[in-house]
């Protein structure tokens, strides 16, 4: 089983015969399709315009459309899964050596990730920061006193209220966490400022 940096899972056997694919393209082919394929990771919304340009440059170089977009959607999720865990050039470039891209190309599309890099990650972190923009957050400690359970007594919980808007809307959204919850959220809760920090 391969190890990538990219992802944990193994890859459909499509996808590794899909990157071993690739090789089959001349260099300007591959410049066109890497150039193709980081303008829709910058533009994201724009799926018609990047199938279009598939289905253009299938027909330019005299191969179909629809082998050319399930090799792409196999592509796609090396980009996509570097970018979830933050991944350098160098790590992008072992994990397509290790699909089996030679070393021009994968030279050609790491130099590209690094470029990219920075506006990207931007992205994905404005894209998961509009999901769910948090608006204001309250909190109340608490003890338990009383319950059937004698072993539950005493122990410390939180109760937190997050208020999120979603959209034009905001809602309440109400938790219970124990002492190590609560610890543990508070840990995740500051490993996100550090990542938010970066970018400021």
């Amino acid at each position: 089983m391969l190890q990538l940096h990219f992802t944990n899972d193994t890859l459909p056997d499509n996808a590794c015969t899909d990157f071993q694919n690739v090789n089959k393209f001349r260099e300007q082919q591959f410049v066109s399709l890497t150039e193709i394929l980081y303008q829709f990771l910058l533009e994201p919304k724009e799926s018609e315009r990047f199938l279009r340009q598939l289905t253009e440059f299938a027909g330019e170089n005299g191969m179909s459309a629809g082998p050319l977009r399930a090799l792409m959607k196999s592509v796609l999720l090396l980009p996509h899964g570097a970018l979830k865990r933050n991944l350098t050039a160098e790590q992008v470039k072992a994990d397509l050596l290790s699909l089996g891209l030679n070393e021009d190309k994968a030279s050609h599309f790491s130099d590209q990730w690094r470029i990219h890099y920075p506006v990207l990650s931007r992205l994905a972190v404005g894209q998961t920061l509009m999901v769910n923009q948090l608006v204001d957050m309250e909190w109340k400690f608490g003890v338990t006193v009383g319950t059937s359970e004698l072993q539950k007594t005493g122990n410390i919980f939180l109760q937190l209220k997050l208020v999120i808007r979603k959209g034009n809307k905001t809602e309440n959204v109400y938790m219970e966490l124990t002492l190590p919850q609560f610890y543990n959220f508070l840990h995740e809760m500051g490993r996100a400022k550090a990542s938010m920090d970066c970018f400021n």
